[in-house]
Order: structure tokens, then C-alpha cells, then sequence
């Protein structure tokens, strides 16, 4: 997945339960105060009578442990517990499938062994792995409704990500009496882990951040964090305008009912099993599909996916499988950075992998304007991100290089014959080249000047099999970032050594672009 995020009206009856509670009816049109104006008057009625607390509802990440029986996991506590996930499936419509359960033990010892899904018997290509009904998937449509699902959604107030976090945090409120019980209790076991066992970098102290030290990883799940918080604060409002919620929970408001830490926990549990579904509506786009991820693994040069099919979602595997093999999916084309943040995984092998600079022209420049519409003429923004790729760098350094050169154009007369012109050739002297070709290579020695470790470093101790599993993830990550960055400075010293005269010296630069 870039992420991967979850794509009916009511939820179904289930086959063979009658406690299942979703949050919409059919016939339930959604209202606002603005709508009922005395609502408002009764809301802060509503908050002194609230008897929710967050005590009374545990994170959705605080599994039990469980044992396997006969290589597939089952529930030993039976009645204490009720079924396990699969058996539930398929009490509840889940038809005869070629997988199972298993486990695989946990890098911490106070934690549950991870599950996942494994072939129950020899696969070929094509063969399809399970069915899995509609009436066993989550999704918007079947928490909220169409005519809330529009409200909330242009209200830009909430993420579909936080919409399913806030559902299942209600439901798991109703315990045992959830239809969603059983999958519930299997994504608190897995505690938002995937199948490395490691969590997103969202759950990490900031110690263990600084093991992304020199990264821009490490901005992006502060600001990942940020959105989130943003998220829960908004949950109060979103809740009482949506009709649904607030009829079937008149009394949990949302941020007495949980607190953040418990919906942050919430959301990434839900984020790290999210399916982007493809060809169905919005309000079916984002699933959570009991025996999907995080149950199954990601793999970058996997092309098998959990599609959409007639009334259900269908898992049809590409590779041969071996009864008892792990069984992967395709996670989309997601850079490194995504898949850690996401599922707290790294795939060396990711053809997908990338890194991002950010060039920018300088605004004091007398000649912005100009050298604005000449860039947006070429199909460039004034601030342009460069996608680096992984074994493509060369390419990605010959892109950035009009871009650069535009910037150093100081002649009036210059930069009049590059907006006649057609095409992004700027006229190039020798040492505005040396200057252009200079600047780039110095942004990328501070960019690995950041970090705390050398490549070097990294392997050593990617080497030690004792190494924390935090520790390892993020350490995978810098060291194909190292990589990229390596391979970008190499491709621009070769550019350096292949001009005509080396000695020359760089054109003073003014208002030289900005790299970010």
C-alpha cells in the first residue's frame, strides 16, 4: 500500500447472531444542531450525566494470549472466551477456505505470538485462498450510512481511518455482546503490530524515535501524530452531528468516553489493517477484512490483492504455495517509509522505495515571476518535488538539473532568450554549471552528514541477531536511505568530473533555488 487505507447500508443480521449493533439503520437520515437547535442546549446536559470513562474501555491494543492446536490456532478458553476468529467466520457465512491460523512468537515476551494466515493445503497460482461475505467486512457504509458518510466526509473534520477507529472503540465497549467480539479480540492481540512484530513508529517512545535520527521519517510521524490529534479533537463534534452515532451512544461522547491515547492506539491498530478496495464506492473503499492484514503479509513484488467481487471480498493468490506457507499480498506502491510507518515493516527488496527533495525558487529573486511561468510552461511548480527512486537515481539527478539551472539564470538578456525559447534548455556556461552541480552535491553530503551512523555502522549492526526489532526496522530504513542519497552524490561527482575544465569556479548565485 501508498498507505493502505479501508475502503451498504446497515450491517446485515448475521446468520447465526442477533447481539450485533451497527451504528445506522436504513431509513436514518443523519442530523446536526444546526438542525435541531436544541440539541445544543442538551449537550453539555449530556457530558454531566456521561457515566463512560476510558477505564471501562481498554485500547483496542491489550490482547490475550492464545495457543495453537494441531498447527491452526484455537481458543483453549472456549467458553470463557467464545470462538476463535476463524471458527466465528464461518458461523457466520465465512464458506470452506484453503487457509488457517497460526503463530509465530513475539520479540517481547509480555506480548502475544503474532498470528497469521497460512495455506491449509497446497496452492497454485489462481486458486482463491477464501470468500470472504460482506456481511463479515467493515466498512464506512456499514458503520455510518450513505447520507452521513457525505456529511462527515465534507466536513473534512474526520479521516475514514478515525471514522472505523471510533466505531470499534464503541463496540468494544459492548464486550461480549459486540457481533464484532471475536475479530476485536484478535486485533488486540495483535496490537497493531505486522507480521515482524514491531508497531508503527506512532506507538514508539521518543527514545526509540531517535532511532530515525537523520531521517525525515522522524518529521513525518511527528506530523502523523499532529493529524491524529487533530483527529480527537474533532470526535465530539463529528459524533454529535452524525445522527447514528449519537442515537445508538446518547451518553459516550467520544473524549470522555476514551481518552487519546487510547483512540491514537485505536487508530493505528486500525491503520495497520486497513484494505484500499478498487472499483467500489466511497463509502466502500476503505475495509477492514477479518483474515486480511495484518494477519496476512505485505510483500513489495507481490501482486496478489483483496479485490472487491459479487458480495464479497476475495483473496486469489500469484505464487505457488506450500501447505502451511505464509501467504502475502501486494501492499501497493508504497516507498519504505510508508510500509514502517504503516506496518511497521521494511522490505529490502521494495522496487517502490524513494526519497524526496525539494527544490524551490528563490522568491527575492528580481526574476521569480518569470522564472515561475517558464518553470509551470515545462510542467514544474515554483516549489518542485523530485521523486528519487531506488536504482534510478542517475535519472532523478538529470531531472532536478534544468530545474537548478533556471534558478542561477541572473542576466536580463539571459533569461529573456530562455522564455522565447520552447523546452526547459537554460543557456549553461561553465561555471554556472560547476555552481549548480556544486550545490547539489553539498545538499546531499548534509543530508548524510545527518545521520548518526555510516553505512558502515548500519551493517554491523543489522549483523547482530539480538539487535531490539525497533532498533532493526528503523536501522533498515536509514541504510536504504544512506543508499539512495550515496548513489545521487556519485551521480553528481561523475557529472562534476566529466567537465570540460574542473578548475573552473562556481558562478557567484545570488538567489540560487532553495533544496529542502
Amino acid at each position: 500500500m501508498e498507505v493502505t487505507s479501508i475502503h451498504g447500508n446497515c450491517i446485515l443480521s448475521p446468520l447465526r447472531s442477533s447481539s450485533h449493533r451497527p451504528l445506522s439503520v436504513l431509513s436514518r437520515v443523519s442530523f446536526s444542531a444546526r438542525r435541531n437547535p436544541s440539541l445544543a442546549s442538551n449537550y453539555h446536559s449530556i457530558r454531566r450525566r456521561n457515566l463512560c470513562s476510558a477505564s471501562s474501555s481498554d485500547t483496542l491494543v491489550a490482547g490475550k494470549d492464545g495457543k495453537p492446536k494441531n498447527r491452526e490456532v484455537v481458543n483453549k478458553k472456549g467458553e470463557e472466551e467464545g470462538e476463535d476468529l476463524k471458527s466465528w467466520m464461518h458461523n457466520n457465512g465465512l464458506p470452506p477456505c484453503k487457509v488457517l491460523l497460526k503463530e509465530r512468537p513475539s520479540h517481547d515476551e509480555k506480548h502475544s505470538p503474532i498470528h497469521y494466515v497460512a495455506a491449509s493445503e497446497d496452492l497454485q497460482v489462481g486458486d482463491v485462498a477464501y470468500s470472504v461475505p460482506n456481511s463479515l467486512v467493515v466498512t464506512l457504509e456499514r458503520v455510518l450510512g450513505n447520507e452521513t458518510i457525505a456529511e462527515l466526509l465534507t466536513t473534512n473534520k474526520l479521516s475514514e481511518l478515525a471514522c472505523l477507529a471510533l466505531y470499534l472503540m464503541y463496540e468494544k465497549k459492548q464486550g461480549k455482546k459486540s457481533f464484532w467480539y471475536p475479530y476485536i479480540r484478535e486485533l488486540d492481540r495483535q496490537r497493531g503490530r505486522g507480521q515482524l512484530a514491531v508497531e508503527s513508529p506512532l506507538l514508539w517512545s521518543e527514545a526509540e524515535l531517535a532511532y530515525l535520527t537523520g531521517s525525515p521519517m522522524k518529521a513525518e510521524v511527528i506530523g502523523r501524530a499532529e493529524g491524529i490529534k487533530r483527529e480527537y479533537n474533532e470526535l465530539d463534534t463529528v459524533w454529535f452531528m452524525a445522527g447514528s452515532l449519537f442515537q445508538q451512544y446518547p451518553y459516550d461522547i467520544p473524549t470522555e468516553a476514551f481518552s487519546f491515547e487510547i483512540f491514537k492506539q485505536a487508530f493505528v491498530a486500525v491503520q495497520s489493517c486497513v484494505v484500499h478496495l478498487q472499483k467500489v464506492s466511497l463509502a466502500r473503499r476503505f475495509a477492514l477484512v477479518p483474515l486480511g492484514p495484518p494477519l496476512l503479509a505485505y510483500r513489495s513484488n507481490c501482486k496478489a490483492m483483496l479485490t472487491a467481487v459479487d458480495g464479497a471480498v476475495q483473496l486469489v493468490v500469484d505464487r505457488p504455495y506450500k501447505d502451511g506457507e505464509s501467504i502475502v499480498v501486494w501492499c501497493g506502491p508504497q516507498p519504505n517509509s510508508k510500509l514502517l510507518l504503516n506496518y511497521g515493516f521494511v522490505d529490502e527488496d521494495n522496487s517502490y522505495d524513494r526519497l524526496i527533495v525539494e527544490a524551490a525558487l528563490n522568491t527575492e529573486d528580481p526574476q521569480y515571476q518569470e522564472k515561475r511561468m517558464v518553470a509551470q510552461r515545462n510542467g514544474k511548480l515554483s516549489v518542485q518535488v523530485f521523486h528519487v527512486y531506488v536504482g534510478k537515481e542517475k535519472e532523478a539527478v538529470a531531472d532536478m538539473l534544468p530545474y537548478l539551472r533556471l534558478g542561477y539564470v541572473s542576466d536580463p538578456s539571459e533569461m529573456q532568450s530562455v522564455i522565447s525559447s520552447q523546452g526547459p534548455i537554460c543557456p549553461v556556461s561553465p561555471c554556472m554549471e560547476r555552481a549548480v552541480l556544486d550545490q547539489l552535491a553539498d545538499y546531499f553530503k548534509k543530508r548524510l552528514a545527518a545521520y548518526p551512523t555510516t553505512l558502515g555502522e548500519d551493517e554491523s549492526l543489522l549483523a547482530d541477531s539480538t539487535l531490539n526489532p525497533k532498533k532493526r526496522v528503523a536501522t533498515q530504513l536509514i541504510k536504504l536511505e544512506k543508499k539512495m542519497l550515496h548513489a545521487c552524490l556519485q551521480a553528481t561527482v561523475d557529472l562534476i568530473n566529466q567537465l570540460p575544465d574542473d578548475t573552473v569556479s562556481p558562478c557567484p548565485a545570488p538567489y540560487a533555488p532553495l533544496l529542502k
